[in-house]
C-alpha cells in the first residue's frame, strides 16, 4: 500500500485508517461513521448511482460477506488528497477478480461518493448475480436519486 501523502487532511487520513481497519477486520458495522448522509454509490452493474448512504453501506456491507480473500494492492490519491483510488483483488468461489474503489471525500472526512469498477466481465456477472441474490430486492429503492 502506498505511503498516506503528508499533505492529505487529517480528517480524511482518519477516515481512511478506519476504512482500512474494516475490511481487515471484514467489519462494516462501523462504516456509517465516515460516510456522509447524502452519499452517492456508484456500482460497476448499473448505470445510474444509488443514494443516500443507506444503499452504499448496504452494498459495501454485503460485498465484504461476498468476496474472499479481499486485499488492496495500491493506493492513489489526487494532490489535494481528497479522492482515493484503492486497488484490491478477490475471490468469489474459485473465480478471481481484480476492481478499484474511487472515493471522494468531503472536508471532514466523510465519504460523499464511492465508485466501484470490477473485471474481468463474467465475473463481475457473477458478483452481480450474487449481489441481486442477497439485497436486488432492497436495491430499487435507492436507485437514481442522484
Amino acid at each position: 500500500m502506498a505511503a498516506v501523502p503528508a499533505d492529505r487532511p487529517a480528517p480524511v487520513a482518519a477516515a481512511l485508517r478506519l476504512w482500512h481497519e474494516f475490511v481487515r477486520r471484514r467489519d462494516m458495522s462501523e462504516l456509517h461513521t465516515i460516510v456522509h448522509p447524502d452519499a452517492i454509490f456508484r456500482s460497476p452493474m448499473a448505470f445510474a448511482p444509488y443514494q443516500p448512504a443507506a444503499a452504499l453501506i448496504l452494498v459495501i456491507g454485503t460485498v465484504m460477506t461476498v468476496f474472499e480473500d479481499f486485499e488492496h494492492q495500491r493506493e492513489f490519491a489526487t494532490g489535494d488528497g481528497m479522492s482515493v483510488v484503492l486497488e484490491f483483488s478477490a475471490r468469489i468461489a474459485d473465480k478471481s477478480l481484480k476492481g478499484v474503489d474511487i472515493i471522494r471525500f468531503d472536508a471532514d472526512g466523510k465519504i460523499v461518493e464511492f465508485e466501484v469498477m470490477v473485471r474481468p466481465y463474467l465475473n463481475l456477472q457473477m458478483l452481480g448475480a450474487e449481489m441481486t441474490a442477497r439485497i436486488g430486492d432492497k436495491l430499487p429503492a435507492f436507485k437514481g436519486k442522484a
